[in-house]
């Protein structure tokens, strides 16, 4: 179970976590889970140069290791780069120390101001931690969940929630990962051809570079 939307109750609930952006222009801000990885990394990033979209990658460690290549690739197209730990661990089911290190060991590769926990998952005492080991972190959720992971979801349907519930400052979730893979490739330029279509802009999370 998931929702497409963020409700404003969650938001208000956890205000230290970031949600979407505040702005004056119609900016969108593109974020992709889980890479990199060969076939759906590069097929993401030939789509955001067609038009002319940055995005900000939320990398899981140990792909980065895999991958080193693609992941130079992401930085040198003028992307953001992002914390999703080493190992893609669930906060809610792992101890603190242990997801701590895990994040550490990622950001030995990474070496960002911004931090995405898998599945959203993340305890209050983890969040705090991680704060006091990096002080000018941000822990970046989302507004609109595209459900590109879904693997029961029809393209089309993730196309049309998509759409339905991106607004100005929304920030956007995708995955670049095998199991997105199918509804992604059709999502992706149709969105984007959309949202350009209607005077949308795609930015940068704001990020600070250690």
């Amino acid at each position: 179970m998931y929702l497409f939307k963020t409700p404003r109750l969650l938001k208000w609930l956890y205000p230290k976590l970031i949600w979407d952006i505040k702005t004056s222009s119609r900016s969108i801000f593109l974020t992709f889970d889980d890479g990199p990885i060969p076939i759906v990394t590069p097929y993401v990033l030939k789509i955001l140069k067609e038009y002319g979209a940055k995005a900000t990658f939320f990398c899981i460690g140990d792909n980065v290791r895999k991958h080193p290549d693609i992941f130079e690739q992401v930085k040198r197209e003028g992307h953001a780069i992002g914390n999703h730990t080493f190992n893609h661990l669930k906060g809610w089911k792992t101890d603190d120390d242990t997801y701590i290190e895990n994040f550490k060991q990622a950001d030995e590769m990474l070496h960002t101001n911004l931090f995405r926990p898998p599945y959203g998952r993340i305890k209050r005492s983890q969040a705090e931690k991680l704060k006091a080991l990096n002080p000018e972190l941000d822990i970046v959720m989302w507004d609109v969940l595209s459900g590109d992971f879904d693997m029961t979801l029809k393209p089309e349907r993730c196309l049309k929630k998509t759409l339905k519930y991106t607004r100005p400052g929304s920030i956007v979730v995708f995955h670049d990962s095998l199991k997105a893979f199918n509804r992604l490739e059709y999502v992706l330029p149709r969105a984007l051809g959309f949202w350009k279509s209607q005077g949308y802009t795609f930015e940068l999370l704001p990020v600070q570079t250690l």
